[in-house]
This record gives structure tokens, sequence and C-alpha cells, in this order.
């Protein structure tokens, strides 16, 4: 008994004992946790002039990445200078973008739009234009059709590869139909920056400007100044992204983005988007003005934190909904909001509803029209709680409600609010 004793004691020490710590890193085979801190990786420059690589549209900026990719990673520095893009820089795992701050400008093309002039099938890899002027190979293109039973809309991103007349090859199969009778259209529309399952990115001191005038919409669900799907570990500083049909910075299903030090300004629709499932995002020190909703949690985005920002003159500050639980909106200075500072969104009962989110210590500057809500909590949404936060009015007119609780709202804990102008 006593042997056994010991034994079993033995084991537990074992198990309880930490690994050593990792003192001398070695670049290793396959070992993408502990790496040495080099002190110089490549850098390759692209400019319109006097760089590694010269030019003026996505291709130079293309073949930096590709490149630096196949090499295992790097930075692109993006010299100071102007690019006009007819389709998307595709980002690459590993691979940063680095540019020289205001005077690297990053500006969308107009955008083309006509009817397919045939049928294509789901498994065809080519379309039929029905005016082709404003197309050419190489361009990024939307197609869109809605079926007219069901109203499904059907969105599909490609790239223009060769081309008979009004008849291009695609870069990849379609994969559903694009039939005349539900519209089918083909756009030049696009983000300016794309990352789909590519991780460990910077993006940095750079200006991207979708050109909103000369472009039609295309929502955050499939663009973007930036448009980022199934990636991780994406950090962007000191990005401006403005004046695009639809949002300004839109990551789906991405986890551990940070979002810090940027602008995102006069967007269609949404400043920041961290969007469906994504976890763990930090939204920190920036600015989102003219925008439609300033930042805007989309469905299952949890464990999040949005601090110090400005967020100012959009139609909504915040929003939050769909399963948006647990998320810290903390220190940020919410102003001239025309709806709403913070809208919980009215969901499908509180099964979808986003829980326990704190909205603590942040200034909220004249939102909301008469009568209206600065903070509107909506539909089933519990355990809510709004601590410390100051709630300034200088407009007059009817008064503002600082916080309206919904009837089927539960557990909403409002304590320390000042007022000033009420």
């Amino acid at each position: 008994m006593k042997h056994s004793l010991l034994c079993l004691l033995a084991l537990v020490q074992l198990q309880a004992a930490e690994r050593p710590p990792v003192t001398h890193p070695r670049q290793t085979s396959g070992d993408q946790a502990v790496q040495p801190a080099w002190e110089e990786g490549l850098i390759l420059s692209v400019g319109n002039r006097d760089a590694d690589l010269a030019g003026d549209d996505q291709r130079v900026i293309q073949a930096a990445v590709d490149h630096l990719a196949r090499l295992g990673g790097g930075t692109v520095l993006i010299k100071a200078g102007t690019y006009r893009l007819r389709n998307a820089v595709y980002l690459q795992g590993g691979v940063h973008l680095r540019g020289e701050g205001a005077g690297t400008q990053i500006i969308k093309e107009p955008s083309s739009t006509t009817a397919l002039k045939l049928d294509s099938d789901w498994y065809d890899q080519e379309i039929t234009l029905h005016d082709a002027a404003g197309f050419r190979v190489g361009d990024g293109v939307c197609l869109r059709a809605r079926d007219v039973r069901t109203g499904r809309q059907t969105v599909i991103k490609r790239t223009l590869t060769a081309r008979s007349g009004n008849r291009f090859k695609l870069d990849k199969p379609l994969r559903e139909n694009l039939w005349q009778m539900n519209g089918a259209t083909c756009s030049t529309l696009f983000p300016l920056l794309s990352g789909e399952f590519a991780d460990d990115i910077r993006i940095e001191n750079l200006v991207l400007d979708g050109n909103r005038a000369h472009n039609e919409e295309l929502d955050g669900n499939y663009a973007g100044c930036i448009f980022l799907q199934d990636c991780n570990r994406i950090h962007i500083k000191g990005v401006v992204a403005r004046n695009y049909q639809g949002d300004g910075i839109s990551w789906q299903i991405c986890h551990d983005v940070v979002v810090e030090d940027c602008v995102s300004e006069n967007n269609k629709n949404l400043g920041l988007h961290p969007g469906s499932g994504s976890q763990r995002p930090v939204i920190r020190n920036n600015q989102l003005r003219g925008n439609d909703i300033g930042v805007f949690f989309c469905w299952g985005v949890k464990y999040g934190l949005a601090e110090n920002n400005r967020i100012e003159n959009n139609r909504v500050g915040i929003s939050i909904g769909h399963r948006d639980t647990d998320n810290l909106i903390t220190g940020n200075m919410v102003s001239g909001s025309t709806a709403h500072a913070v809208l919980f969104r009215e969901e499908r009962g509180p099964d979808f509803a986003g829980h326990r989110n704190r909205i603590v210590g942040n200034s909220f500057i004249d939102n909301s029209a008469e009568g209206g809500a600065v903070i509107e909590i909506k539909g089933g949404t519990e355990s809510i709680t709004i601590q410390d936060n100051q709630f300034t009015e200088t407009r007059g007119g009817k008064a503002r409600i600082p916080v309206n609780q919904g009837p089927e709202t539960k557990g909403i804990v409002v304590e320390g609010s000042r007022l000033k102008g009420w």
C-alpha cells in the first residue's frame, strides 16, 4: 500500500511539473510556435519608380507578395505613390504589407457592370457578357444573380483570365448557376486587399480608397477596403480605409484580429465589421466616422475588446446582436450618432441575442434623434452591464433617453452614469 501511495504521489508531481522554458530557440522544421527573433528579414520594395519592382497597379504589389510567400514570408514595402487597382491584392500568410503613410495611396478603379448575354451553368468556367467594353483580362469581377422563385442571391468573385470578344475564361469554375432569367450580371467589384485562409499578416501605414463615387455597392460579406475570410492573427495598424461602396474593414470567421490606430471613414456601410464567428477581436485607438455604422459586431463575435476609439457622425455608433457575447466596450468617445450610440439588435428571442456584454467608462455626446435612446437594448438581450459612462447633451429639443430597455430584456445593470446637459 505504501509503495502504491508513493507511486501515486510521484505521478501527481510529474503531472504538475512545468516544461522548461525555451531560452535558446532554433529555427526547426515545421515549428511555427517558437522561432528566433531574427534581426533582419526579407524586404521587397515596390514603387512607381526607384524600387525593387516598379509599377502602379495591383500586379506589382501581387508579384512582390507572391515572391515572398514562395520564400516563406517577409515584408512588401509599398513606397509612396499612387496605385490604381483593377483587381484585389491577394494576401498570403506570413507576408506583411507596409506603406509609407499618407503618401502610399491605393485606389480602386471605377466599376463597370453588364448583364450576361448567355447562361452559364455551375460546372462552367466561362461567361459571355452583353457589353464587354469596360472589362479586361486580369480584372477582378463579381458575378451576381437572384433566384426569381426563392429570392436567394448568388455572389461569386472571380478573375478574368482569357477572352475572345465578349467571352471570358475565369480563374476558377463557377460552382453556381448564372442564368439570364435570374438577372445575372458581371461587375468589376472586389476588395482592395483580400485575404482568405491566410495567417500571421501585418498591414500598416497606407491609404485605401474605394472610389465610392464611381463604384457600385458590394457589401461587407464579400468585400471592403480590406476583406478577410478564415484568417488568424492579423494585425492592421495605421491604415486609412475610406470611400468604399460597402465596408471599410471586414473580417469573417477570423480570430485574433487586431485593428488599431486606423481611420475608417465615409464608407457606405460599416466602418469596422468583425464578422460572423470571429473570436477575440481587438479594436483600439481608431477613428470611425461618417459610415452607416461605426463598429458592427456581426454573428457570434465573442470575447472582443473595443477600447479608446473615437466613433463620430455615424448613423449607429456600435451595433451588437446575434450571439455576440462577452465583449467589453470601454473608454470610447461616441458622438453625433443620428440613431443610437450603442444598439443591441432585436434578434429571434433570447437564444439568439447578445448577452453578457459590458459597456464601461465611455463618453456619449449628442447621440440619437429627439426622444430617442442613446443606448437602445432590444429583444431578449440579457445580463448587460452599463457602468460609469458619461452622457452629454448640448443640442436641446425633446429629451433623449440615456438607456432604453426593451420589455423582453433581463438583467440589465445600469450604474454610475453621469448626465450633463439633460
